[in-house]
Parts: structure tokens; sequence; C-alpha cells
């Protein structure tokens, strides 16, 4: 059997889904919730190693550092030493190792509550819910317990009516609801963490719901499928998939798995593949960047949909223009060209063990007293950077029953975006001290003192740095930047991406905003655009030196170093 399925390039999918819309219903998995701060299954497994390790090794809490690949190894070789665990990477993994690491229901409810905790529809689930919307996706499959879909659903719709959602406490209606086509429709198919139902260990995993099982069978038979950001680990899914591809006739509009990463995916997947395509389907794997890029593709190629909440929510979370761009009317990449190499990067950060909710309340903790800490929530506790005494200052009315070292391994920064988050407010802060920036919304920088010489060269390519939009005089803008952290070539990058940056931005000044900041960028071709780089890659670089976000040496500080090398200009030798 060949281990590599037949491969589609990802524009090839986004091209046949556009003239497949509303005959493809959707199969989501952990890897397409990453980006909204939901910790993928591999997270999940490497936190259950962990805990039976430090649990059963004599004084392993103090070194046990997942960013070093002994440490790995040793704990891999403790899991290798319990009777009855699986091997790495076996499908049941996550399974069994969540079953010893948490035997009671209740425990495993806990642990997913705080993993999920703090969760926010990225902009996949927000574009997907567009989709939705415009009922050109309406049917969704998840084996998640997340409430992502629904949150995104609510908010593009603006109400929480419009979604019919199907979970084990109400799987006998699911079949009723897709026959009378109750659209948009999500089906939960491990259950919802909520709820009394939770199936997530072994023996819950092969009591898969008869009624929803069926369900999925008989929809494969109707409709074709996307499947995204799932792995492929469980028997119960995939025996599904399989019964469905027994039947002639099934996903008569295709079989398409969007695949992240260089590596084969698993056997049973390129088996499924496999046989699809000699079954006469059109099925294939797409490798894809992530689920929020495929979405962003998918939602721009569909013709005549009504985008504008989703324009709208994401111009809320961003208050700034939108990108440039080049002669001929196409979008000018700009973030795929701006990248500032990390040379020099945190690998540890505090960790807090507390009585604490998501990172909202944390945020709310933490401005309460008033202390200069960063702070959020992840699955394994508080994470963040500041002096200890004003960490434990903050959370001393929290019950503190861990105080320690957390490890923030590179690797897991392509997946794991609640540290990822932590690190990218940990370097505006570094940027906002050493480069006299300041941060005016969490993404957005622009010079503190226009006037001061080293902005000079700025304000010769683009003229005042600041002022009033005239026709709404409440409304004052700046020239900055945008900054986020991105992943590419196995490590983070700085993308940095020159923007008219609003201070405040109110219904009644929207479109004022949007005209001034289309009008002041509109002629921004490709040459300006690259000495605009230019300037920002030498100016938040410098000399090169440290970049340190708290200044403290009582605590965990975040120390910064950026290269002044773009990505765009470096060459791979042949």
């Amino acid at each position: 059997m060949n281990d590599r399925p037949l491969e589609i390039a990802a524009d090839d999918f986004v091209r046949r889904f556009s003239k497949r819309t509303g005959s493809l219903m959707w199969l989501l998995g952990a890897g397409a919730s990453a980006s909204a701060g939901v910790p993928t299954a591999m997270d999940m497994i490497w936190q259950f190693k962990r805990s039976l390790f430090v649990s059963q090794s004599s004084g392993a809490s103090d070194s046990v550092d997942l960013s070093q690949p002994a440490m790995r190894s040793r704990i891999d070789a403790h899991i290798r030493s319990m009777a009855g665990m699986p091997s790495a990477g076996a499908p049941n993994e996550y399974a069994v190792l969540f079953e010893t690491a948490y035997p009671a229901e209740a425990d495993r409810r806990t642990v997913l509550d705080a993993a999920l905790t703090g969760a926010k529809p990225s902009y996949g689930h927000l574009a997907l819910a567009t989709l939705m919307r415009n009922r050109l996706v309406r049917l969704v499959w998840t084996t998640n317990f997340d409430a992502l879909i629904e949150d995104a659903c609510a908010k593009v719709f603006d109400t929480t009516s419009a979604l019919t959602t199907i979970d084990l406490e109400s799987a006998t209606s699911a079949q009723h609801s897709i026959a009378a086509e109750r659209w948009p429709i999500e089906v939960k198919l491990h259950g919802d963490f909520r709820f009394r139902q939770l199936k997530n260990t072994r023996d819950e995993l092969r009591q898969q719901n008869a009624h929803l099982r069926s369900t999925f069978v008989d929809s494969c038979k109707r409709y074709g499928i996307v499947i995204c950001g799932y792995s492929g680990r469980d028997d119960s899914v995939m025996d599904a998939l399989d019964d469905a591809l027994a039947h002639q006739g099934a996903f008569p509009n295709g079989l398409f798995w969007l695949h992240r990463g260089e590596d084969s995916p698993l056997p049973r997947v390129a088996s499924l593949l496999e046989h699809a395509v000699q079954n006469g389907l059109d099925a294939a794997m797409v490798r894809i960047e992530n689920f929020d890029e495929i979405l962003r593709d998918l939602v721009r190629i569909v013709d005549s949909i009504d985008k504008s909440p989703l324009e709208q929510l994401v111009e809320e979370r961003s208050p700034w223009s939108p990108a440039p761009r080049s002669r001929g009317g196409r979008g000018w990449p700009v973030l795929r060209l701006n990248a500032l190499s990390l040379t020099k990067v945190p690998t540890q950060c505090r960790r807090i063990v507390c009585d604490v909710g998501g990172t909202g309340e944390v945020r709310e903790v933490v401005k309460k007293a008033g202390r200069d800490v960063l702070a959020v929530r992840s699955g394994v506790g508080v994470l963040g950077f500041g002096a200890d005494c004003d960490m434990r200052t903050v959370f001393e009315g929290r019950s503190i029953v861990d105080f320690d070292l957390h490890p923030l391994d590179i690797r897991r920064q392509r997946h794991e975006s609640t540290e990822r988050g932590l690190l990218g407010e940990a370097l505006n802060r570094a940027l906002e001290r050493h480069r006299g920036l300041t941060l005016v919304t969490r993404e957005s920088l622009v010079p503190a003192c226009p006037e001061d010489p080293e902005w000079r060269r700025l304000q010769e390519l683009v003229g005042p740095l600041t002022g009033v939009v005239a026709s709404s005089q409440d409304l004052r803008w700046h020239e900055g930047i945008t900054v986020q952290l991105g992943w590419a070539n196995d490590q983070l990058w700085l993308l940095a991406e020159p923007r008219t940056v609003f201070s405040s931005i109110t219904e009644a000044n929207r479109i004022a905003a949007a005209d001034f900041a289309r009008e002041r960028t509109v002629r921004r071709y490709n040459s300006m655009l690259n000495d605009l780089i230019d300037f920002w890659a030498r100016h938040l670089s410098q000399d090169d030196g440290d970049m340190r976000a708290m200044n403290t040496h009582d605590g965990v500080d975040a120390v910064f170093q950026l290269s002044s090398v773009t990505a765009f200009s470096r060459r791979r030798r042949l």
C-alpha cells in the first residue's frame, strides 16, 4: 500500500471547492482549533506524559524541560517502561495516555475545561461561519469538544439561534435535522465537555454513538467531505469513513484530506484515500499552511457572498487599514515579504498553578494588582513574565499550589498559540521599550515622538506621521506598523507591516477611517513599500542588541534579538 496518497495543490482544491459549494460537508479535528488557543492532540499527549513522569519519578519536577531532546527521550523511555502503553505515534496514544493519567471522568472533564478556557474563534472559524451563513457550507462534523463553531456563528449571524448543534445528548435528532435541512448544522462526534457524556477514552471511543455513526455514514453517501485538522487517530471515526467508502456512490462530490506539514499522513489515512481513488472517486490529500489560511482562500475565491460581517469582525480585532495594493489591482502579500528573523527568543517563562479562570480573568487580576506582569492562562497553569515578587503578589489570593518554570520549546510554537501569544505580547513590550514606539493596540505600534530625528527617513517616505482625519475631528491617525509572530522554516519570525493606525475607531467614524487609510496608501507601490520595509527592518533590529520586555532580574524576563535581514532577501543554497 502506498503511504503517499494522491496529492493536489491547495489552489487546485480551492477552485474545486468554489464549484461544489453546498455539496461538501466538513469534518474538523483538533488542529483546526490550534490557532484559537486550544492545545493540539500532540500538546495534550506531552502534557499527559509529563504528568505521568513527574508524578512517578522522584525529584523530576525541577528538571522537566520539554524543550530539551534528552528530556523528551527520558520521558518517552519512562512511558515505554509502563505496562500497556502504546508506542509513540500510535493511533490510540492520546486516549490511552489520557485515561492512564486521569482515570476518573470528572478529572478528565477538568483537564479539558482548563485546556479550552480562554479560547476564542480564529479567523478560520469566522470564515467558515461566513460560508455557513451564505449556505455554501451546510453541515460540519467535529471531533472537538470546544464551542468555537458555535461562538463564530453567533458572531457572524448575530444570533445564537441560527446554528443547529447536535451532541451526544441529542444524538437521536441528528438524522431528522439533516433530513429536514435545518442548515447550518454542527454535529459533535465526541460530545461536549460541558455535558454528562464525555467520550474521550479507549472504551468510550469504541462505543461511538450508534445514531451519530449511522447518520454520519448516511451523510457520506449524499455529500462529499473536506477533512481538516484531524489526524485520523480515532478508530471510531476512521471505521465510519471506511464503512461509508464501501457503499457504491459514497462521497459523490469528492473526499479531500487537508494535511499540514511535510510528514506523511497516518497509514490508515493514506489507505483510505488510495481506496477512494481506486473506487473512482475524486479523492486527494491537500497540503495546507493552516486552517486559517485555507479558509481565507476559500472565502476570497467565492463570488457574490456577503462578507461584510466577517470583514467587520476582522476590522474590530485589527482597527487599521487594509493591506496596500500594488499596480494592477492584485494584493501584494506584504506579510510574506517583511519577516524578520528572531535570533534570540525566551526559552522559559514562569508557571503558576493557582485558582484562576481564563486569560480574561488573569488580565483583570494583573490590572487590579497594578504590577508590571505579562500573563496568560494555558492548560498547564498561568504562564508569564515579570519579577517573582510581582507574580506572587498578583496571584497570592488565588491559592498558589505550584510556582515553577515552564519551558518554551521553540518547535512547539508552530502550533502552541497560547505560548506564542505570550511571546508576541512580550516582544511588543520590548519593541516599545527599546525602539521609541508606543503600543496603540495589542498589535499596532506607532512612533512615540514623531518629531525625533530617528523618524526623519520615515517622514521623507510617507510625509506627516500623525494627524486628525478632516472629515472626523475625533479620529486621530498615525503612521505605524502592525506586528505579529509567525512560524515558517522551523523558526519564529516577526512580521512587521507598515500601516495607517487609528487611536480609536467607533461605529460613527469607521467609514471615515477606511476612506482615509485607503487614500493614504493607495499609491504605495512596490518600490515605496520596499523602502518602507527596509526602513522598519533597520529600525527594529538596529544593532542586533538585546531587547528586554520587563527589565527585571528578580524573576523571568523575555529577551529578544532581531536580524535586519528580511525573509524575502534570504537565498537558499543549492
